[in-house]
């Protein structure tokens, strides 16, 4: 068995558009343009938001994709395509029939799985197995996709010349995912006025209140991102209790209270 561990692999906002800025990004594209020229099975492996799927549909960007927990569609479209991109294949119901009729029907098989799973069917039927990192591991990979997502965003709620990523700290928690949802909350929010903020509020706490201390409760929503922002842009407790028209003991009172929040006396 080939086995290429791979560092460097982005989702970008195209399934067919295949980025990265790092050494092994490049490596792994080469990898890829490889695997287009050849009639082997593939499987990429990767914790979620790591790019597996991007991937899969670059070496094969007109082959249908398929979950594979949904089963019965999926049988259909092995004996009906000459190759297919099966997503998530730890979830098939029966992984030895699928590996059994994409045999008999010879249909190539380029499939994603968490690099967590293990199944001993794996090696024998995936000669060429990609491991794909975590963007914790691509630091150079971060900037271009925060570029990318931007403006992706621009061209969802439309061009704002002003936007940019001011004190912006990607949220990598999810690789990809967490930080694409990151930046296209920071863009809508660049945009966003006093009425629009109440009506999302309205939005969230509408199914959320009915106990007797639901003020207290939803409060640090409030105070919070007040006193985050307070303390980065006035640089201490004394001139944002000034600013805020506060005693000083009582903001301190607020930040101990909102500590399980991050705020820090």
């Amino acid at each position: 068995m080939l086995l290429l561990k791979v560092n460097h692999v982005v989702q970008v906002v195209a399934v067919t558009n295949f980025l990265g800025a790092s050494e092994s990004s490049l490596e792994a594209l080469k990898t890829a343009n490889l695997l287009k020229s050849l009639s082997v099975n593939a499987l990429v492996l990767g914790a979620p938001g790591t790019g597996k799927k991007t991937l899969s549909h670059y070496i094969l960007p007109d082959t249908p994709i398929f979950d594979a927990k949904n089963f019965d569609e999926l049988l259909i479209a092995i004996a009906s395509n000459s190759s297919i991109i099966i997503n998530h294949i730890e979830s098939s119901p029966n992984i030895q029939r699928l590996f059994d009729e994409a045999k008999r029907h010879g249909t190539r098989v380029i499939a994603t799985c968490s690099d967590q799973f293990i199944h001993p069917l794996l090696e024998e039927v995936f000669p060429v197995q990609l491991i794909l990192k975590p963007l914790s591991e691509r630091a150079e990979d971060i900037t271009l996709l925060q570029k990318c997502f931007v403006k992706e965003a621009e061209k969802t709620f439309g061009k704002n010349d002003a936007f940019e990523l001011h004190n912006f700290e990607a949220n990598i928690s999810q690789n990809a995912i967490s930080m694409r949802r990151q930046i296209f909350i920071a863009y809508l929010m660049s945009n966003i006025d006093e009425n629009e903020i109440m009506s999302i509020m309205e939005n969230f706490l509408e199914d959320k209140l009915g106990s007797n201390n639901d003020y207290r409760t939803f409060l640090p929503l409030y105070e919070v991102p007040l006193i985050r922002v307070g303390m980065r842009t006035f640089k201490s407790q004394l001139q944002l209790s000034d600013k805020l028209g506060l005693n000083r003991n009582t903001l301190r009172k607020k930040i101990a209270e909102n500590r399980e929040f991050g705020l820090d006396i």
